[in-house]
């Protein structure tokens, strides 16, 4: 039962990962008896140097692409499965060209990303994978003419241009990734909107009747993030509103002071919220900031 709710997450996740960089369509159903296709990528035309910050997993977006993100290992079949679904998008892609009467643009057909936790090396003996120098390991390519690769997401260095596929990652691997992504700067672009997609992941697996232990554990190592985010939450409100309400009652303060405020916990903040209405000039703001830092 957790299966689908890991795999709506990591649906989920890619688009918002790359949405503004082209057209997503997760879930995107194929000719055939095959189901779907996970995420279908397509760039846009003019691409944006905010693509780097997603470091390989931009890598895999400058071109059309298929990414088929597994929670469990991916089998044998599974990986053939998806070879199938590359095969039917290319398949289209020739009759809607051969219909216009056009060739066929190799940039056109995409490439496949099989996102798997592990892959052991029979899996990649099988499909007699090769290693490129210019991808990290735990990239492992098919033939040239397969256009696919298997991406074992627990082999892939830590660094941080790993970092938005070990998100898609198993256990320690996904956790260190989580406690990664809490840790970038607060003005990163992509990291509350991530944020918010792991903290209902936890919501989604609280209410499940049927958890495994590595969920549980995945639920009470977010805890102790999502209560510092929402407390920082918490704070970050009742900072705007005691600066509003200083501005109204003594005018504008400087920036120096600013950073006092910012700096104060959220009980002194309540404090200041009562003793300001008391204030008749900055000057009283910055006795009362100085007997707090006394």
């Amino acid at each position: 039962m957790t299966r689908f709710i890991h795999d709506q997450f990591a649906k989920d996740y890619l688009e918002e990962l790359l949405k503004d960089y082209g057209e997503v369509k997760p879930s995107e159903k194929v000719s055939g008896e095959i189901k779907e296709i996970d995420v279908l990528f397509t760039p846009s035309a003019r691409q944006t140097a905010n693509l780097q910050l997603l470091g390989l997993l931009g890598r895999f977006a400058e071109y059309p692409a298929i990414l088929e993100p597994f929670r469990n290992p991916a089998s044998s079949d599974e990986i053939c499965d998806c070879i199938v679904k590359l095969l039917e998008v290319k398949a289209e892609l020739r009759r809607e060209a051969k219909g216009n009467k056009t060739k066929l643009q190799e940039e056109t057909i995409p490439k496949l990303w099989v996102l798997t936790p592990t892959a052991s090396p029979a899996i990649l003996s099988s499909f007699n994978v090769n290693r490129k120098e210019e991808f990290v390991p735990g990239v492992y390519f098919l033939g040239d003419a397969l256009r696919t690769a298997i991406v074992a997401i627990h082999q892939l260095p830590l660094t941080p241009e790993t970092l938005w596929l070990r998100v898609l990652g198993r256990g320690r691997v996904q956790e260190q990734a989580i406690v990664e992504l809490q840790a970038l700067p607060l003005n990163h672009p992509y990291q509350q909107a991530i944020l918010e997609l792991v903290y209902n992941l936890r919501e989604n697996l609280r209410v499940n009747q049927e958890l495994e232990e590595e969920d549980r554990e995945l639920i009470m190592r977010l805890e102790p993030l999502y209560q510092r985010d929402k407390e920082q939450a918490i704070q970050s409100g009742e900072q705007r509103l005691i600066l509003r309400l200083l501005n109204c009652r003594i005018g504008e303060i400087n920036a120096s002071l600013i950073e006092r405020v910012r700096g104060l916990s959220i009980e002194q903040l309540e404090n200041l919220g009562e003793a300001l209405l008391d204030f008749s000039g900055v000057a009283d703001l910055e006795a009362w900031l100085n007997q707090q830092e006394g």
